[in-house]
């Protein structure tokens, strides 16, 4: 898979292609992705996915959305999928402001688009005029077809990006990621903290995580912690340490990995939430923190090993 950041990088022919954020390339995006991959290479096209960061939303509106992944994080899901090509094209205002029919030009003409698969509410385009009907008019004169595929859905509703940020927002890690088919994680550069856990037995690897990513709230969770093809359990807080550090304005993400002892500094640490365990509490002293954080260590063992 080869990732891209603009469409001027390629010049493909007879490509096959879907456009979307796919923010989390949850279930929902995956049926859409493999029929693009499955249908492509049966035509001996390639298949590409046009993203975008940051998301439209956060550019043509006050709100801040955070993501559930980083552009890279996207595009390496995406690959894993079979996808040949992904480009992230950065979403500016002047994007937003680009014609239908010109944009669709712009794609015909670097990617010598030959079928486009959107889904049902999809549209692009100055005013979101860039609708089915009005997609599939300019490619008839620009010689391609257009193909809708219908919205995923559960028990629950329909499968979307927004609902599972709210999942994870609120600490619902295993809904989550029943919707994502696979556990949010975050990852980072492990980075030198203050390190008050070595003091106590309990040294914690702190995370530098990107803070543009959708964050769990406050709490202790049970993570799997993976360091390159390795993966240990990790009884996990993020947030403000108000035992020791009440001031604290940014959450920090530090990990207690079970059974290691291994200096890991500089390394990248990704951490996969299994559940959240408790929320995060000021302990009046540190003989209660220490037993609280005991309990917090066998419930992450328990529900591990528990395959949870």
């Amino acid at each position: 898979m080869q990732h891209y950041q603009s469409l001027e990088e390629l010049s493909l022919k007879n490509s096959w292609l879907t456009i979307g954020v796919f923010d989390g390339v949850h279930r929902g995006h995956r049926e859409i992705i493999q029929k693009l991959v499955r249908d492509a290479h049966a035509n001996n096209a390639p298949a590409v996915v046009l993203t975008f960061h940051p998301h439209p939303a956060s550019v043509l509106t006050s709100r801040e959305i955070r993501c559930l992944t980083s552009p890279t994080e996207r595009a390496d899901l995406l690959g894993k999928l079979g996808v040949d090509a992904v480009i992230t094209q950065r979403f500016t205002p002047d994007l937003s402001t680009v014609p239908a029919h010109e944009y669709m030009s712009r794609l015909k003409a670097h990617l010598g688009l030959s079928h486009l698969l959107i889904g049902y509410d999809f549209a692009l385009g100055k005013g979101r005029e860039g609708n089915a009907p009005r997609l599939a008019e300019i490619g008839s004169e620009l010689g391609y077809t257009v193909e809708v595929v219908p919205a995923l859905s559960d028990e629950s509703g329909v499968i979307s990006s927004t609902e599972i940020r709210k999942l994870v927002s609120i600490g619902n890690m295993p809904e989550a990621a029943k919707l994502l088919g696979y556990r949010y994680s975050m990852s980072g550069e492990v980075i030198h903290g203050a390190g008050r856990g070595k003091t106590i037995n309990f040294p914690t690897a702190n995370v530098d995580y990107p803070k543009e990513k959708v964050a769990p709230p406050n709490g202790i969770y049970a993570c799997w912690a993976k360091l390159g093809n390795e993966k240990f359990m990790a009884a996990t807080n993020i947030g403000l340490n108000p035992t020791f550090t009440p001031e604290r304005q940014i959450p920090s993400l530090e990990a207690y990995l079970l059974d290691f002892d291994r200096d890991i500094y500089g390394e990248v640490m990704t951490l996969e939430f299994v559940k959240r365990l408790r929320e995060e509490i000021r302990y009046t002293t540190v003989e209660a923190l220490i037993d609280q954080i005991h309990d917090d260590v066998k419930q992450t063992r328990a529900i591990l090993s528990a395959g949870t």
